[in-house]
């Protein structure tokens, strides 16, 4: 029996600006069944943000049913009261100021974009070579982009880091086991009481279904058929607007 639900973002909910046909709707008549809450890997934005872009999308979301990969990683090292060094975009800095400190104990990783510079790069490898931890928000290997084309995540940039350190990153976002049993307990809900639904068949459904989730696989935002090859969900359907009847 499904009592609650971890719905993945971009690729589900919307693509880019542009909401999934049929989302919106889709989420107000899971609601009355489900608990629901939102899961995201995506860095380039404070968490803050990524809740007003849904409400801007007309989605109605509470605050503490968001669950970002940065808000993860910033309560970890709050708790360590650790200092790092951010490769993030200037936005998604706004998340994480009074944790930034030189010398680093971490460096952290998430998706820069336009800060992926080998000026930037460089200075998380000598940090890193020099004692720093590496910490990465996610590992996405990549993400359907507004002009409907596939762009690098962060996951590219971690590996290379990785390779270059020798050192071997802590992944906070999906698809690690921490990140997902943190939603959960906010939920008071068990693994198999829960479905995860995404578009990404490795970080989201895969990620899920190990903990002893449901996998709902969406054939919207980066899904490829390729994707099928890499493992096998409980569920593929064309977008989340078919997901309410499905699970009547």
């Amino acid at each position: 029996m499904v009592k609650g639900l971890l719905i993945d973002l971009d690729g589900v909910l919307y693509v880019g600006d542009t909401p999934i046909p049929g989302a919106k709707e889709s989420v107000e008549e899971l609601r009355k069944k489900f608990k629901i809450r939102f899961i995201t890997n995506t860095t380039r934005k404070p968490t803050n943000k990524v809740v007003e872009k849904l409400r801007s999308m007309g989605f109605y979301v509470e605050e503490g049913e968001v669950f970002t990969a940065l808000k993860t990683t910033t309560e970890f090292l709050r708790r360590k009261k650790a200092k790092a060094f951010f490769l993030l975009t200037e936005e998604a800095m706004e998340e994480v100021a009074d944790l930034v400190g030189d010398p680093p104990d971490y460096v952290v990783v998430g998706d820069a974009h336009e800060r992926f510079t080998y000026e930037n790069m460089n200075r998380a490898f000598r940090y890193l070579v020099s004692g720093s931890k590496l910490i990465a928000v996610a590992k996405n290997r990549y993400f359907l982009d507004k002009d409907d084309r596939l762009s690098l995540d962060a996951g590219p940039f971690v590996k290379a880091l990785e390779f270059a350190s020798g050192k071997r990153a802590r992944l906070m976002g999906k698809p690690s086991r921490s990140f997902f049993l943190e939603v959960l307990r906010s939920m008071d809900l068990r693994p198999e009481e829960c479905c995860v639904v995404g578009d990404d068949i490795e970080a989201d459904v895969l990620g899920g279904m190990k903990l002893g989730m449901r996998g709902v696989l969406v054939r919207t935002g980066k899904f490829r058929e390729e994707d099928l090859k890499k493992g096998r969900p409980d569920l593929v359907i064309g977008s989340i607007a078919e997901l309410p009847e499905v699970l009547s």
